[in-house]
């Protein structure tokens, strides 16, 4: 088990610069590796790493909600975090693993983590759902972290109607740390509270989604709440 007393004497190594990667390595001081700028490449990961990281923070995704390239959501959303989960545990490193809010699309509002997850008919939300029962089963100390994140400041000015329990990049950012310092494991829900996504766009007009998007991907919060208390 590791202590994680402060994050001075602790290695953490973040995958991904996109705005959770930025916000989590300004607020632990962890090393990002970026695809974009560094050239981590998902399929040979093992390289990028050091021996001495204990704490490793899978932020990397395809986002892209809605395509139909099926073999690259499975690539990236199943096939690189599993191996990523079976690298870390056996390195005895502490695995933090980003998911989404996305893989409740189709429950009852306020979904809750012991709830079997009906995702809507996505590859994304699928493969999600996927990665997240094989880490949670085959790495039982790994944090698998159920959250929506969105730019601030909200750059847009058109907002969804939709229900969500996400909140601004740095609203999240700290729960995740939080949960970090307190060593969870397992499947938690991680959010700021259920409303409207306009709760984080003041101003945005208000638009009706797609009709392929979720609706209400609301969680229930308890477990977040009963770690952090």
């Amino acid at each position: 088990m590791i202590k994680l007393k402060s994050f001075l004497d602790t290695n953490i190594t973040i995958l991904g610069d996109g705005i959770l990667g930025q916000e989590l390595s300004k607020l632990t001081g962890g090393r990002i590796l970026s695809r974009k700028k560094g050239n981590f490449q998902i399929q040979s990961f093992q390289k990028y790493l050091y021996p001495s990281d204990k704490v490793i923070i899978n932020c990397i995704a395809n986002t892209d909600t809605y395509s139909d390239n099926e073999l690259a959501m499975k690539q990236t959303n199943f096939l690189f975090p599993i191996a990523l989960s079976e690298y870390c545990k056996y390195k005895g490193a502490k695995l933090i693993h980003i998911s989404t809010e996305y893989v409740y699309a189709g429950n009852n509002s306020f979904a809750k983590e012991t709830d079997l997850p009906v995702p809507h008919d996505s590859y994304y939300a699928k493969y999600k759902l996927l990665a997240d029962h094989y880490i949670s089963l085959l790495n039982p100390d790994a944090l698998i972290c159920r959250l929506l994140h969105k730019p601030y400041p909200f750059p847009y000015d058109k907002v969804w109607d939709v229900l969500t329990s996400g909140d601004t990049v740095n609203n999240i950012a700290p729960i995740v740390v939080a949960l970090i310092k307190k060593e969870a494991k397992g499947i938690v829900n991680v959010g700021t509270g259920a409303g409207n996504l306009s709760k984080i766009a003041p101003g945005a007009a208000i638009v009706q989604p797609p009709d392929n998007a979720p609706k209400d991907t609301t969680m229930d919060l308890t477990k977040l709440l009963n770690i952090l208390k």
